[in-house]
């Protein structure tokens, strides 16, 4: 019971790190907005089965991740502690997931450090705040396979039901790779076992009804609703191209992964590889728990390695079994386990107390103080613009819709494309020639189109309202236009 009260203590106080100052930190850009941006306009349409941004409907991710954020903002409000209540409320029951599936294969002790392990690693304290899909997913993922394994383990088939439906939320979350990946570790396993004939003790006829009844029918209403708009830029471009088609070229490297292993797992990310090299050394005998936890940690990032997006996040499921292996492996080291929970922690500690009470009002890539500023005078008939790069939580925070100049030619190239990685390019557009003279026009311009807005625009009475700096450098810069005769 004491043991149980230690681990029960020490999983709580990483929850509230966890929680603790996510208020005070900003909806960033380019990613997070998408996500709130899409929840907030969902929600002020009272359609909560479409996923619309800046009057559009949006295709990028299913439906989960957003009814979270309609959920919070439903009982906070539209605030920056709401936008970051699931994901830390997420990080807390990847902790207890990880404490219960180590404590059912191994011990109390194993489960209390690999709780412990992960909690206090930098990409885990990182995505328990920010706002992306990858916390939810780590649990529907780790909930698929951690069920089917104490089911097949334990011979006990309702965990199989249990492993089914978590694979259900898991496509809602993130897709097809909710369950294609999961399957693809257990069919790994199996051949590995040489137990292929426990693909007939899974239930798989009427565990597939169970995965159906959780996640199809939001894809068959999206069907009947937006057509083949919905399959050709949810499968093909947001699967399919980004499986073939790298969207950051500069990552795709065969490294890459391993890369994101040595930084996430920090300061844990040493005592895996010097492990298992030790292991190989004297070849012992795996057994069958070891074999799956292997194969789990293995697999995923194998398997991302080979497409051709590659995103720090997506190997991220892997650090589960990761982190129950590195407490197996240091179990008797009780002093290096100590060390590296305390340097973790102090990290964590740090940089949070950092971020949130030294930092920019507005944050590295938020238009936060932007939009207090701007809405200090701006009207409801005002139109907002922008020049530059598209600065997306300024009209998250202020919000009004808000359009990005261009060229006409510009926003020819620019527009949504069949399988083009231009089909994310949802923001409203306004030609430079049809600036309007008869509204008041509040313009943002972003550091890189400076000298292009001193060239083009700067010779069309526009007034000052701010500038906000950064590292020593001015970000952007607030203007205002009044209607003019």
């Amino acid at each position: 019971m004491n043991e149980r009260l230690t681990s029960g203590v020490a999983i709580l106080c990483l929850v509230v790190l966890y929680f603790w100052g996510n208020g005070a930190l900003a909806v960033t850009a380019p990613v997070e907005v998408n996500y709130a941006q899409t929840a907030k306009e969902m929600l002020a349409a009272g359609d909560y089965l479409s996923p619309q941004i800046y009057g559009n409907y949006w295709y990028d991710k299913p439906i989960f991740f957003y009814w979270e954020l309609i959920a919070a903002f439903s009982v906070f409000g539209v605030t920056d502690f709401a936008a970051r209540f699931f994901p830390a409320l997420f990080a807390a029951a990847g902790l207890v997931l990880t404490y219960a599936f180590a404590r059912r294969l191994y011990d109390e002790r194993t489960a209390f450090w690999s709780a412990i392990i992960l909690g206090t690693g930098v990409l885990y304290s990182v995505l328990a705040k920010l706002i992306l899909t990858d916390m939810s997913l780590f649990v529907f993922f780790g909930g698929t396979l951690a069920a089917f394994f104490v089911g097949y383990y334990e011979q006990e088939r309702k965990y199989f039901y249990i492993a089914y439906i978590c694979a259900g939320l898991a496509v809602l979350t993130k897709g097809p790779i909710g369950i294609l990946l999961p399957g693809l570790v257990i069919l790994v396993f199996l051949l590995l076992r040489r137990d292929l004939s426990a693909l007939g003790r899974m239930c798989i006829p009427s565990g597939l009804l169970v995965f159906a009844a959780v996640c199809a029918p939001w894809y068959v209403y999206m069907y009947f609703a937006h057509g083949a708009d919905f399959v050709n830029t949810f499968l093909g471009i947001h699967n399919v191209l980004r499986a073939t088609v790298s969207e950051h070229a500069k990552w795709d490297v065969w490294y890459f992964y391993l890369g994101i292993y040595f930084i996430g797992m920090f300061p844990w990310s040493f005592a895996l590889p010097l492990a298992l090299y030790r292991a190989w050394c004297v070849r012992p005998v795996i057994d069958t728990r070891t074999l799956f936890l292997l194969v789990w940690a293995i697999v995923v990032p194998v398997f991302f390695q080979f497409m051709a997006t590659k995103y720090p996040t997506y190997s991220f499921p892997a650090f589960l079994p990761t982190a129950i292996l590195t407490a197996r492996l240091l179990a008797k080291n009780t002093r290096v386990l100590k060390a590296g929970a305390i340097l973790g922690m102090g990290l964590y500690l740090a940089v949070v107390f950092v971020v949130t009470n030294y930092s920019e009002g507005d944050g590295h890539f938020s238009g936060k103080e932007a939009a207090a500023i701007l809405a200090q005078t701006m009207r409801a008939d005002d139109l907002l613009v922008c020049y530059g790069d598209y600065t997306a939580t300024v009209p998250y925070y202020t919000g009004h819709t808000m359009y990005e100049l261009a060229s006409r030619e510009e926003i020819a190239a620019r527009a949504p494309k069949e399988m083009s990685w231009n089909s994310k390019n949802v923001m409203p557009f306004l030609p430079l020639d049809e600036l309007p003279r008869d509204r008041t026009v509040y313009l943002v311009v972003e550091r890189h189109a400076f000298d292009a807005f001193e060239e083009n625009l700067a010779a069309q009475g526009w007034e000052e309202l701010g500038a906000l700096p950064h590292e020593g450098r001015t970000k952007l810069r607030l203007y205002r236009r009044a209607v003019q005769p």
